[in-house]
């Protein structure tokens, strides 16, 4: 699986593994389906205390048993938690859950209430105690970032972690170009919309099928390919099933050609810029 800058000093699996709602799913299957992404090479595993109130985390840590040296492990604090202190329980818990003493990057779920400050100071104290590799956030906008880099200056904030799929692309307009400009990951979470992915009997999902089908892939591999284009882009498609994590390992073999991505572009439009980043 190929590498891509995780901030300034990491790198991380461009094609990831997102667990939003696995405690939905049957516990067995999704921890296969996680061994076998590392087995491919889906080594950058992303969580969050607020996924089924930690039980995803237990579910995430079991799956790393053995492994954890393999993975690159984020995990995300949640915002009515983020103050100095809070933050530093919440990580405390979380790495008690995930059964590691560190994780690879820690993250603020998205704007709070809280001193944005205060969420950095912590995040600072506990990459110094080495409970943590790194730090970013989640959700943030081009307002909230540049508040970010004015506390913490540059070259600290590891990602940015947004939703981002073909049917959803807000985050062209600017937050992925000052991404890009300050070093900055964008981390795509939801890369297939949440279970509304275009139909095949669709015309947009017709492009997609055909796209897929001159590169021997499917639309779901496609789909992955179109969001990597930009080389600051880096995906976490969920997969509870083995077939499923299988399947998206498999986008790593798919470039698309200039013309793939401009009739893509044209099938799955930008649209306007919107007041503020959505998030489901």
């Amino acid at each position: 699986m190929r590498e891509r800058a995780f901030g300034p000093t990491s790198k991380a699996a461009a094609i990831g593994q997102g667990t939003w709602n696995m405690e939905r799913d049957d516990r067995r299957g999704a921890i296969n389906a996680l061994r076998a992404g590392l087995d491919l090479g889906m080594t950058h595993v992303d969580t969050a205390e607020m996924y089924g109130s930690g039980k995803v985390e237990e579910l995430v840590g079991e799956a790393l048993e053995g492994r954890r040296m393999e993975a690159f492990l984020v995990s995300k604090v949640l915002p009515q938690n983020a103050t100095y202190e809070g933050t530093l329980r919440a990580c405390e818990k979380t790495l008690r859950r995930l059964r590691t003493d560190h994780l690879d990057s820690y993250l603020l779920h998205w704007p709070g209430s809280h001193p944005l400050a205060d969420t950095i100071r912590a995040f600072e104290t506990l990459k110094r105690d080495g409970k943590i590799r790194s730090w970013g956030v989640s959700n943030f906008d081009v307002s909230e970032l540049e508040e970010a880099f004015e506390i913490a200056g540059p070259g600290q904030i590891a990602c940015n972690q947004v939703l981002y799929h073909v049917d959803e692309r807000a985050v062209e307009h600017a937050v992925l170009s000052w991404c890009e400009r300050h070093g900055v990951a964008l981390v795509a979470y939801s890369p297939f919309g949440s279970g509304s992915f275009p139909p095949e009997n669709t015309a947009r999902g017709k492009v997609l099928g055909e796209v897929a089908k001159a590169h021997r892939a499917t639309s779901h591999q496609v789909a992955l390919a179109f969001l990597l284009r930009s080389p600051t882009v880096l995906a976490i498609p969920k997969a509870a099933k083995v077939a499923h994590a299988t399947e998206n390992g498999g986008a790593q073999a798919v470039t698309l050609t200039a013309e793939d991505i401009q009739r893509l572009d044209v099938a799955f439009p930008r649209g306007k810029a919107r007041g503020s980043l959505p998030m489901l």
